[in-house]
């Protein structure tokens, strides 16, 4: 799903299958768990703007949004996405909520302070670890309150779980060959350790989610001495 130059009715399956697996292993929890702490740290407002970056069709902010209507909080969310394929698929399954927009664009072309919160689930890992700590910076820039990264432990059970239900639920080449590499391509604490030095960053929260899952959350800050936490 890296190669964009086979876009097209395979693409847009995957984005389809992708949405099962999202939901076989709780890929929105860690996404919920960071903007609700970023929300807690802001004073618990009433209005949130959340963009979530290479966003796919979107579906893992309809357990945020459940959560917001939930709460009486006035949410807007803003798909960002580089793919037709997102789009069509997004514009389909948000097709009755008028919360939520989409925007064909890199998340390098966005303006500053875009968002209240600024997501990316399961975008990270698509990005070498020398990128890492740009793709990190421009979130903070474009984001209000902060960032959260929703992305996959790299370790051998999700990897071999993975292999088995991409094969179980989908005959998608995307899929059965996207799933267990984005496994192997995921993060340890440690990789997150390493990108909180690398860009100064005073407060990083570093959290493990079911099931195989990091929830990062960045509050926006000063410049500052490291001070990682992890829990």
């Amino acid at each position: 799903m890296d190669d964009f130059s086979q876009n097209g009715a395979e693409l847009q399956e995957a984005l389809i299958h992708l949405r099962r697996l999202n939901r076989i292993f709780g890929a929105s929890g860690p996404a919920l768990y960071g903007v609700k702490q970023l929300w807690d740290d802001a004073g618990r407002p009433n209005h949130l703007t959340l963009l979530d970056v290479g966003s796919g069709s979107g579906d893992i902010n309809q357990s945020i949004l459940q959560w917001a209507h939930k709460l009486g909080v006035k949410m807007k969310v803003i798909l960002a996405d580089v793919t037709e394929e997102a789009r069509i698929e997004s514009e389909r399954l948000f097709r009755n909520d008028s919360r939520v927009t989409f925007v064909k664009c890199n998340v390098f072309d966005l303006p500053a302070c875009h968002a209240d919160i600024v997501t990316a689930s399961q975008f990270a890992h698509h990005f070498p670890s020398e990128k890492l700590p740009q793709l990190t910076k421009r979130m903070l820039e474009i984001s209000r309150y902060g960032i959260v990264i929703n992305d996959i432990h790299r370790h051998w059970l999700p990897w071999t779980a993975v292999w088995v239900f991409t094969r179980l639920i989908s005959n998608n080449r995307y899929i059965r060959h996207d799933g267990p590499l984005s496994v192997a391509k995921g993060f340890r604490r440690i990789d997150f350790r390493k990108l909180a030095g690398q860009l100064g960053i005073s407060t990083m929260k570093i959290s493990w989610r079911p099931l195989f899952r990091y929830a990062v959350i960045i509050p926006k800050q000063q410049e500052g001495a490291t001070d990682v936490q992890g829990s």
